[in-house]
């Protein structure tokens, strides 16, 4: 019997299987490029992330040490001087700090440390008040950490400053900048024995600021001044308050600080140098520091405000900051005549003169105009803070007007700290850092009746800039 042989594929059929076939071939080749390209997008996309995380850092959140053994971290005291201290393996613990060591007798005075953070007030009630007791910080053995700690703590790493003061003078441009920030700095420079002229530094930013006694809403002042001050120069540091200050406390753990610097003004004022002064920044400034070390600071500042360079080689700028708009004020017949033997100077010698009201210019033209003023001058006042920010030179000068008698040393110690020179003045009678009288408030002191002689400080101001 005859097999029937299947007919011959059509032509249709011929080009409908071929049509298939390479559809199937085309669909498989799309299928590997796509996932060759995803494998490689993906590896591409890996590598660009490690590149941009640089050396890869393991996270530090913990430390652990054995329970049967004293090899806790010492704390180490780095630097000191009363009321601004670095420390080495500081612990914090139910809103308390303790200092780790079993050699006690190498710790300074805990009042010399810190305090309660109370307001500070003058008076022997209120000096007791402010004496720090275990509540605020302890010092304790290495086996009494053992007990507390257990066998490990949360790491808080890198610079940890700690602010022990309380809000009273935070929220003021001249406390926050002039006291604050210069103690701070003045201290901690100290540990930089090369900062150059150009503010190179080897030092690492603070990372962030714990503020124990003062909440979020009460560090900025009315110019908005402190917060341009932080922002630029240490524009990566956090802030922590009072309320996180409690929540770290009601934690109940205890965490290890890399680097804690612990300022209080409080325990800066029982220093020797600050009473003999009266400034607490005078404990700071009894540290060994090297020329340039306010440098790095005021070259952020200056970058911030837009002034990318110094001011280039030009005629001297007297910069006379008017408060006659203000409580304290000068007469204004003698606000009108020194304001004309200013000028007079700029006609007859080519000086740049500016009479200014610095709460009508900007931020920026505040620091801006500080940094090329050569001689700055004005009632005794907050706009004298920006004396700061003046360009280092032989001639710079600061001028304080006060009504006869009166004086207190905030600005002057502020210009002393920074190389600044300095004359204060009773009306046509000038003295200096040689020859300062004794801090005085005199009825009149913040009055509207502060008299100048604008003429003899004109004079000076010439004698000055031709030396």
């Amino acid at each position: 019997m005859l097999r029937s042989l299947p007919a011959p594929p059509k032509k249709r059929e011929i080009l409908l299987f071929t049509v298939a076939f390479v559809f199937l071939v085309v669909l498989f080749g799309v299928f590997n490029l796509r996932e060759s390209l995803s494998s490689n997008l993906s590896a591409a996309f890996f590598k660009q992330a490690v590149d941009l995380a640089g050396d890869r850092e393991t996270w530090r959140i913990h430390t652990s040490w054995p329970t049967d053994q004293d090899v806790i971290p010492h704390t180490n005291i780095v630097l000191h001087a009363p009321g601004w201290t670095i420390f080495d393996n500081l612990y914090v613990m139910n809103g308390t700090v303790f200092v780790v060591t079993d050699k006690p007798e190498t710790i300074p005075p805990r009042k010399l440390l810190t305090s309660t953070g109370i307001e500070i007030k003058n008076g022997p009630v209120m000096e007791a008040a402010r004496v720090p007791t275990d509540r605020e910080m302890r010092i304790i053995s290495v086996a009494e950490a053992r007990e507390l700690f257990g066998s490990g703590a949360s790491l808080v790493d890198g610079v940890t400053w700690i602010v022990d003061d309380p809000p009273q003078f935070i929220p003021h441009y001249y406390h926050w900048t002039a006291e604050l920030f210069l103690g701070f700095w003045r201290t901690y420079s100290s540990l930089d024995p090369s900062i150059s002229e150009s503010g190179d530094t080897v030092l690492p930013a603070p990372r962030r600021m714990w503020f124990v006694h003062l909440d979020a809403d009460r560090w900025r002042d009315p110019a908005r001044l402190n917060q341009w001050m932080l922002r630029s120069t240490f524009p990566s540091v956090t802030m922590e308050f009072s309320n996180d200050w409690d929540d770290r406390a009601q934690l109940g753990r205890v965490f290890l600080l890399d680097r804690a610097f612990l300022s209080d003004r409080a325990a800066a004022r029982e220093g020797p140098h600050s009473k003999k002064v009266g400034r607490p920044l005078a404990e700071a400034c009894s540290l060994p520091g090297t020329p340039y070390w306010w440098s790095p600071i005021a070259r952020n500042i200056m970058k911030f405000s837009g002034l990318s360079e110094l001011p280039d080689t030009g005629p001297p700028v007297i910069t006379y900051i008017s408060r006659q708009t203000s409580g304290r004020r000068l007469i204004d017949e003698d606000h009108e005549l020194l304001v004309e033997a200013l000028y007079a100077l700029e006609d007859e010698y080519g000086y740049e003169v500016n009479v200014v009201s610095m709460e009508k210019l900007s931020r920026e033209e505040q620091i801006q105009l500080a940094v090329r003023t050569t001689i700055m001058l004005g009632v005794h006042g907050n706009g004298l803070t920006s004396l700061v920010w003046m360009h280092p030179s032989k001639h710079r000068t600061l001028m304080e007007f006060y009504y006869p008698g009166g004086f207190t040393p905030d600005y002057q110690y502020t210009a002393y700290t920074v190389g600044v020179n300095y004359y204060g003045w009773w009306d046509n009678v000038s003295f200096t850092h040689e020859n300062l009288p004794r801090k005085a408030y005199p009825k009149g002191f913040h009055g509207s009746q502060i008299p100048i002689d604008g003429v003899a400080v004109a004079k000076t101001c010439l004698e000055i800039l031709q030396s």
